[in-house]
């Protein structure tokens, strides 16, 4: 399968007005006479194949049964947020949590890598609870030493 650039592509429709066809082969191959039903799901089967999403379908599976890979207690804690070169980003409830998580990093990771859903994850990546900035608002000065200066 060939990959265009669209950039491109629009580029030059927008320049000379003209646009170009591509000759494509039939996304699926056809048993019986054009136009006979097939069946759904085999359509998608060979859809997903031929576009390369198996990776990120698998992706999606990990973070909808996050609860039963883990288990409900670190479920209730710990939040997949993202995956980026294999890389697991879990968000958890504390920072204690997310020492805990640490320590049994190498099981959890195991566990994750047992699952069936396909997803490739070589690390995990533990952070806690998000603070509140005092960094955004009505009442913030610029170039100012924090929240101490935004009430007076």
């Amino acid at each position: 399968m060939t990959k265009r650039d669209l950039a491109l592509d629009l580029f030059k429709t927008f320049k000379t007005g003209v646009t170009r066809k591509v000759n494509k082969s039939a996304p699926t191959k056809t048993i019986g006479q054009a136009g006979d039903p097939e069946l759904i799901g085999e359509l998608l089967t060979n859809m997903i194949e031929e576009r390369e999403w198996n990776s990120g379908l698998a992706e999606g599976n990990l973070f909808i049964t996050w609860a039963t890979i883990v288990g409900d207690e670190i479920a209730q804690h710990a939040t997949p947020i993202s995956i980026l070169d294999s890389t697991l980003t879990i968000q958890t409830s504390s920072t204690a949590w997310a020492t805990q998580l640490t320590l049994v990093a190498d099981n959890l990771l195991t566990t994750i890598q047992a699952d069936p859903s396909g997803a490739t994850i070589a690390q995990l990546c533990f952070i806690g609870p998000q603070a509140p900035s005092w960094k955004k608002g009505v009442r913030v000065i610029k170039n100012a030493r924090g929240p101490r200066d935004t009430y007076g």
